[in-house]
This record gives C-alpha cells, structure tokens and sequence, in this order.
C-alpha cells in the first residue's frame, strides 16, 4: 500500500512539473501549447531617420527646433547624414525677426546653435509636401530624383520617423496649405511594409490630438508613441525672450532631455524613455502603442532607433598572419620562400617584388679549355689592333 501511494504521488508531482514547464514556455514540445518566447534583440544592419517638421512661418520657431534637435542628436549618436532625410520650410535661420541670424535655439541660455554649418536640410520650403513624404516613405519616384532625397531602405532597415507640427483629429497639417491624414501614413506604411522597405519603424508626433494618428496603422513591426490624446493639445515647452517665441515643445523637450544622457554604447531601452512622458511633465497624455510591435518594449534598446552601432565579426584564421610577418620582418625564416626554378636552393626572403635574384645565376655554363682559347684570341685581337693604329 505505501509503495502505490508512493509511486502515486510521483506521478502527481511529474505531471505539475510538466504543466509548470508550458505555463513557462520552456516545454521544449513544438505543438501549439507551449508559450513561444518574443525576441529580445533587433535583426536590423542599418538605421534611417526621416524627422519632418510641417510648420512654416516665424511663430511656429519651436516646431523647427523640434526636427533639429533630433536631427543633432541622432547624429551624435551614429546616424550619418546620408541616412537622415530632413524636411522642414527652413525660413528660421534667416528670417528677419531673427536676432541672432543663422542660428537656432531650443533653450534660452542659448547655450546650443542647432543650426550651425553641418546641417543637411534635404526637403525645404515648399518641397515639404504631403506629397513629396508619401513618396519619400514608398520610394515612389521618377529617375530625376537624386539618391541623397530618397528613402534608401531595405528589409534589414530599422526607420525612426518622427513628426512635428500642427494637427487635429486624424489630421496633420503641412504649411498650412494641405493636410495628411491619419489612413494616409497607414496605407503609405502598409506600401513599405508589402515593398520590403523595413525591419522595423518607431513612430513619433508631437502634435495636438497626435495618438489619433496612429490608431489606424496595421503593419507589423511598428511601435508608435503620440504626444497627446484626442481632445488635448500638445504644450510648448518655453519661450526665450530674446528671440519673443516658444523655442521647444514639451514632449520633445522632455525626450531629448533623456536622449542627451546616453551614447551609443547604451544599454538603455525604450521603456525607460517612455517612463518620462508623464501628464506632469507634458501637460497631455502621450500615448503608446505596442500591440503591431513582436519585441517587448524592455527589450528594445534606444539605439536599435536613434542610433547606429555596426556589429563586427571576425574571421578566425588557422594560420597566424601577424607571427608569419614578424619572421619575414626579422629575416628569421630563410627557408621558408624557395627558389621557384630550382628547388633545392633555400633563400631568404624576397625584396621588392623579385622571387630570385637573377644576378646570381649563371646564364651559360662554359668549360674551362673554352673559356683560356677565348681569353687568348681576345688578348691578340686587342693587341693587333694597338699595334696597327700606333704604325697610323
């Protein structure tokens, strides 16, 4: 009787360690009811950001001092400039009402020109189209378009694209003469998305009403975030009294503030960026969305989208190049080249280019007997030819 209870109660055991193993997803088992782990790291090789500021016109300063801060910051982090697509109307730096000319500013100690000479603005004026961005994302152009103004992604692409401006209900306005809508960009994603044009995308506006813009989007592997609800508006930061307007907006502000704490070896991830968009610090409620996006936010680091960090692997090798050239250099391995006409010749190593020294081979092999009636024939034609030339 103890020895049934006993192999009864480890059979019970058995089974609770199995059915512990699939709530886990660590039941090795491939059928369908086993909890299939989320990926934890991006299979991208290349990063691209396309940062757009929709606004024209003085007053709207801070909007194009959003897409240049990113613009600075994306760069610091490894993004080169051939992989950053800017659109902005560009009419700050040189506006008449600007004091300080040339220059922009996203803080009042006016301590950062985001301006300066190392800005590529590739879309300006009145090239910033809702047009010109449908066509960006879904690389529809004509072969008059240069490569430095194209999206030049591919499957393996990881896309930051980011939003600033003017906006409603589903809507956001472009200089004020046109609108793009929230179907729009999630059929122009839906386009890149069926073309291959991405890894993966990370999704930014700051705007008013923004998170209604990307309720509609339905391809995968794309993580938005908004800078406030519908019905709310979207704050500017501060204005510099010097310059008489609003430099940044809040929910840029408070992201770049996290942003400018790290580098490109960070292992921050985007979870810990999302944690500063609070109601305190926006003045709105931003909005994320995770549920088209397979990685869970705790695992996504923010350079997988800001930055850009090339991975290098090394080929591993049987022969070791380095010793091999420290011998040749020290003239230590004299027979390790051979002579490539005769074998048994062991030499040292070559020089400039030569296998074999050609000066110490002997071209025609002569006998000696030949070689004294040569030397004797020689002498008397020399002395035959003094003698005739001293009787002249």
């Amino acid at each position: 009787m103890i020895v049934l209870l006993l192999i009864l109660r480890g059979f019970i055991l058995l089974n609770l360690i199995r059915a512990q193993g699939v709530v886990d997803g660590t039941s090795n088992s491939s059928g369908g009811g086993a909890a299939e782990t989320l990926p934890s790291a991006s299979n991208h090789t290349n990063n691209w950001a396309v940062l757009v500021s929709t606004s024209r016109f003085w007053f709207n300063y801070r909007h194009m001092a959003n897409a240049l801060s990113f613009y600075r910051t994306v760069k610091r982090l490894g993004i080169p400039d051939s992989q950053i697509i800017l659109m902005q109307a560009d009419d700050i730096a040189c506006n008449a009402r600007n004091a300080f000319p040339g220059s922009v500013f996203n803080n009042m100690d006016q301590a950062l020109d985001l301006y300066g000479s190392n800005v590529e603005v590739d879309y300006r004026g009145y090239e910033v189209t809702v047009e010109n961005f449908i066509r960006l994302l879904t690389d529809r152009w004509g072969p008059e378009q240069p490569r430095s103004k194209r999206l030049l992604t591919d499957e393996n692409s990881n896309i930051l694209i980011y939003l600033t401006g003017h906006g409603g209900n589903e809507f956001l306005k472009f200089q004020d003469a046109e609108e793009i809508g929230a179907y729009d960009i999630a059929d122009a994603f839906a386009q890149m998305y069926e073309k291959k044009r991405y890894n993966e995308i990370f999704f930014m506006i700051d705007t008013c009403q923004a998170n209604t813009m990307y309720e509609k989007i339905y391809s995968p592997n794309i993580l938005c975030v908004g800078s406030s609800r519908l019905d709310e508006s979207s704050y500017s930061h501060h204005s510099d009294m010097d310059i008489g307007v609003a430099v940044i907006d809040r929910f840029t502000y408070y992201a770049l503030d996290f942003l400018e704490k790290i580098n490109r070896t960070s292992k921050l991830t985007m979870d810990k960026l999302f944690e500063v968009f609070t109601f305190a610090n926006v003045h709105s409620n931003p909005g994320i969305r995770t549920d088209l996006f397979k990685r869970d936010v705790k695992d996504v680091l923010l350079t997988d989208f800001f930055g850009s960090v090339q991975h290098v692997v090394a080929d591993s090798t049987k022969l070791d190049v380095l010793k091999v050239a420290a011998q040749l250099s020290n003239n230590s391995t004299k027979s390790i080249i051979r002579d490539p006409v005769d074998n048994r010749i062991d030499k040292a190593p070559a020089q400039f280019g030569f296998d074999f020294d050609e000066n110490s081979r002997v071209m025609v092999d002569i006998p000696g007997d030949y070689k004294k009636a040569i030397g004797i024939v020689t002498v008397a034609i020399l002395t035959g030819l003094w003698f005739l030339s001293s009787k002249t």
